[in-house]
């Protein structure tokens, strides 16, 4: 017997009057798998996954839930299905344990919230109003509800915007644990760190299309022969500097930001890069050079559309 997809978006697109926001998305996502889009605002990245629950109909194309169709069979979609949307929020008044109870109160056969509460962190914070809560256990909070029903499939949309360094981690680890006790991750991130970290593929939707979709690793690779160089300088770049390195074959894009230099390059960009400097008399303070990594991979697939 074949296997059924996680999830299946076939040709979807949609637009409002005027504004074309998807156009031909397609894409699957394997049981058991961390499945991420990432994109630029306005890519259409939370537009696909509202499609995805139900909470829009595209205009055209099809899209499948575990083979149910999220428009037409939501009911059945929603006990299979756990949904965590960027703009989601609770009254601030509303207590964590009261959270857990009115969520749970809508699904047939809810897990037990007690070793839910537990794993997630939230257990001393049962009689804590949404208000008092920190952005971290807040984002604990909706995991929790997304999962309350035992979902096979969850879409987590933006999970770790607004989160300090350490609670980022924390909830990537969670997120993690979600994924190994059998349940299919929808991901939506604008951090490309996040996606490398977390994903076991990844689509690229720039513009309403999926302009790549292949493993982290696989679209490191694209741009492999890149590296980036960053330094300061104890004085500002004279224009002429900024031109001459700008110009160099080496450099495929050259920005400064708050006093730091960054140079996007070929491989042997740090070479180049490094040669001008010093016959200007210029010394790189702070000198970092990285290797390509998904951001870089990010950058390219989305400037070359620009």
């Amino acid at each position: 017997m074949a296997v059924v997809e996680a999830v299946r978006v076939e040709g979807l697109s949609k637009g409002y009057p005027g504004k074309s926001v998807l156009r031909d998305v397609s894409f699957a996502v394997a049981p058991g798998e961390i499945f991420g889009l990432v994109g630029p605002n306005g890519a259409g990245k939370t537009t696909t996954v509202e499609c995805v629950a139900g909470l829009r109909r595209g205009d055209s194309g099809t899209v499948r839930v575990l083979g149910l169709d999220p428009w037409e069979q939501g009911e059945q979609v929603r006990h299979v299905l756990g949904v965590q949307l960027q703009e989601s929020a609770l009254p601030d008044k509303l207590r964590v344990s009261e959270a857990i109870e009115l969520y749970a109160a809508t699904y047939r056969a809810p897990v037990d919230p007690a070793p839910l509460l537990t794993r997630l962190g939230l257990d001393a914070h049962r009689r804590t109003a949404y208000t008092k809560l920190s952005g971290g256990l807040k984002q604990r909070l909706s995991i929790a509800l997304a999962l309350l029903g035992g979902p096979r499939v969850v879409i987590l949309d933006e999970l770790t915007t607004g989160l300090d360094p350490q609670a980022r981690r924390d909830t990537w680890s969670l997120v993690e644990e979600i994924r190994d006790a059998g349940v299919t991750v929808l991901l939506v991130t604008h951090f490309m760190e996040e996606a490398e970290r977390l994903c076991d593929r990844v689509a690229v939707l720039d513009g309403g299309h999926i302009v790549a979709l292949d493993t982290p690793e696989a679209l490191i690779r694209r741009v492999a022969d890149t590296q980036s160089v960053r330094f300061r300088t104890r004085v500002p770049l004279a224009p002429e500097l900024h031109a001459e390195l700008a110009a160099l074959p080496q450099v495929s894009e050259l920005t400064v930001v708050d006093g730091q230099v960054l140079i996007l390059g070929t491989a042997d960009v740090l070479t180049a890069v490094t040669a001008v400097l010093a016959r200007a008399g210029v010394i790189a303070e702070n000198l970092r050079v990285d290797s390509a990594d998904l951001d870089d991979a990010y950058l390219a697939l989305t400037r070359d559309r620009a």
